[in-house]
């Protein structure tokens, strides 16, 4: 068990073809306004970051593949569009993928990767009942941003 615990639903990560076209359904049908839109190369993405229920709140994260050879691109040939993972928020990282390795958690990364909002790693989803599971620590002023659109 994480001694710290999880502090909230981070985000809800949605795989989409077209990142315009899945906004003229949340921004114009819905009303939810992306607070930013950023490449991640590192991950081979572009994310519109969808802000839910205020200050910290939770966000709907659209990702939309921007290389071809890409885990989400291949996720999204294989599977097509649709849920890719559901994020929660820890205080630390590094504490809680020690603890989770000790519990014999099914861990897919070595230490935490950088992602847009600070550190994270992903669970198997084999382990938690067919979902992939991403834990991140939030960090502010992260280096690997890049805003292209609010």
């Amino acid at each position: 068990m994480l001694s710290e615990g999880v502090k909230r639903i981070d985000h809800v990560a949605i795989v989409v073809r077209d990142l315009e076209s899945a906004l003229t359904f949340y921004r114009d049908m819905l009303g939810i306004v992306p607070s930013r839109v950023l490449e991640f190369p590192q991950e081979g993405v572009r994310i519109a970051f969808l802000p839910l229920g205020g200050s910290g709140g939770s966000e709907i994260e659209l990702l939309e593949p921007s290389i071809p050879e890409g885990s989400v691109a291949r996720f999204l040939e294989q599977r097509g569009g649709g849920l890719h993972h559901i994020c929660l928020e820890v205080p630390d990282i590094d504490r809680a993928l020690d603890e989770l390795r000790a519990a014999g958690a099914r861990v897919l990364d070595e230490s935490p990767r950088p992602t847009a909002e600070g550190r994270g790693i992903f669970l198997h989803p084999k382990g938690t009942g067919g979902v992939l599971l991403e834990l991140v620590q939030r960090t502010d002023g992260n280096p690997e941003k890049i805003d292209t659109t609010p």
